[in-house]
């Protein structure tokens, strides 16, 4: 699931946007959830990380796209911004804040599919799938997938052990193998682990991203398999 804003504070150009996706997520695999705000400021409140694309208008009444996008760089260096403007010379300057792109008004589908296209290779290429959890006081972390080692269950609780240390919240396992892509394996009831950072299997153990996890008789087969599976996909 990408998660997209809409920026833009004319109502029309906010519904023309998200027929556009909508036709987008027709004639394509991708599943799109979509948030709408009429202006910069709602955008920029409370700001969290759960974005992967905004794309924003740039001149709004309240506060400026521009404006908007450098607070969101302040928290959030991932997500892809594509500026909306009627004057082109004011997306120049989206160097600073970034941006990839800029799409003239009133939008076509056919530059928006373009530009869209281009938003989304350039998130798979740089591998930005992420998952977002609770970081506590109704705040959120986004922790980048291949980042990963393992997650854990204990109890209720939800352990991440990734590159950047380890981070906990509650949850369900089977919850977040549904939230992850299929270089993760489930090789026992408490372990899902990232086959990227597989480094060693010896006997019902797997050495991961440097962490000893155990693996249950009935999954070993199928953890091998997956394996397998996984390097002939990274070779090709």
């Amino acid at each position: 699931m990408i998660r997209i804003a809409i920026v833009d504070d004319d109502p029309h150009d906010r519904k023309v946007l998200r027929e556009h996706l909508i036709t987008y997520e027709t004639n394509s695999k991708e599943k799109f959830e979509i948030s709408e705000f009429d202006d910069g400021e709602k955008l920029v409140k409370d700001y969290q990380p759960a974005f992967d694309i905004i794309l924003l208008d740039i001149e709004m009444e309240k506060m400026d796209g521009m404006t908007a996008a450098e607070h969101v760089r302040e928290i959030d260096n991932s997500v892809v911004i594509i500026f909306l403007t009627n004057m082109p010379q004011y997306a120049i300057r989206g160097y600073a804040v970034e941006a990839l792109d800029y799409v003239l008004k009133p939008v076509s589908y056919y530059a928006f599919e373009q530009c869209l296209s281009r938003a989304l290779k350039r998130r798979q290429k740089r591998g930005d799938a992420f998952l977002r959890i609770s970081a506590g006081k109704g705040t959120l972390r986004r922790i980048r997938l291949s980042s990963i080692y393992y997650v854990e269950i204990q109890g209720h609780t939800l352990i991440y052990y990734t590159k950047d240390g380890e981070f906990s919240t509650t949850g369900a396992i089977r919850d977040i193998e549904q939230q992850v892509n299929d270089r993760f394996f489930r090789c026992n009831k408490c372990y899902l682990v990232n086959l990227e950072h597989v480094e060693s299997l010896k006997g019902n153990f797997a050495m991961v991203g440097g962490y000893e996890v155990q693996i249950s008789r009935a999954k070993k087969k199928a953890l091998l398999d997956a394996l397998n599976n996984y390097l002939k996909e990274v070779s090709k």
